[in-house]
């Protein structure tokens, strides 16, 4: 399993980004698809998921109503949209894959990771 995320990025308060992760050696129908960041400083935390090839979607608390996750099962691509934008949100951001269970917020929980992408929010 590999997992690749991009789409980090400098921006404003209040601007939007959209993250990817490609990922190969699995099949999203049977994988949970995670996004966990980690702040300087903090322990890494859930921001979302989505399971069952995109049939349920999951978000922590802090980015509900303004962070969506998507799947691509064509491209074997999960995206994490991100709108309005606060400094809080700085972070580098994973991806993580758990093959074959249901859902976790739990970062021990996931197996595999990608390698991470910085996004930073100036205020």
């Amino acid at each position: 399993v590999q997992l690749q995320a991009s789409g980090g990025g400098l921006v404003q308060a209040g601007g939007s980004l959209r993250l990817s992760c490609a990922a190969s050696g699995l099949t999203f129908i049977n994988t949970v698809m995670g996004w966990f960041r980690q702040a300087p400083g903090k322990e890494r935390e859930f921001v979302s998921a989505i399971a069952r090839g995109g049939s349920n979607e999951y978000y922590g608390d802090s980015v509900k109503g303004r962070f969506t996750i998507s799947v691509d099962n064509a491209k074997n691509t999960v995206y994490l949209k991100m709108n309005s934008l606060k400094p809080e949100d700085t972070a580098v951001y994973y991806c993580a894959a758990r093959i074959g269970y249901g859902y976790t917020p739990r970062v021990d929980d996931y197996p595999f990771w990608g390698q991470g992408t910085l996004v930073t929010v100036s205020s």
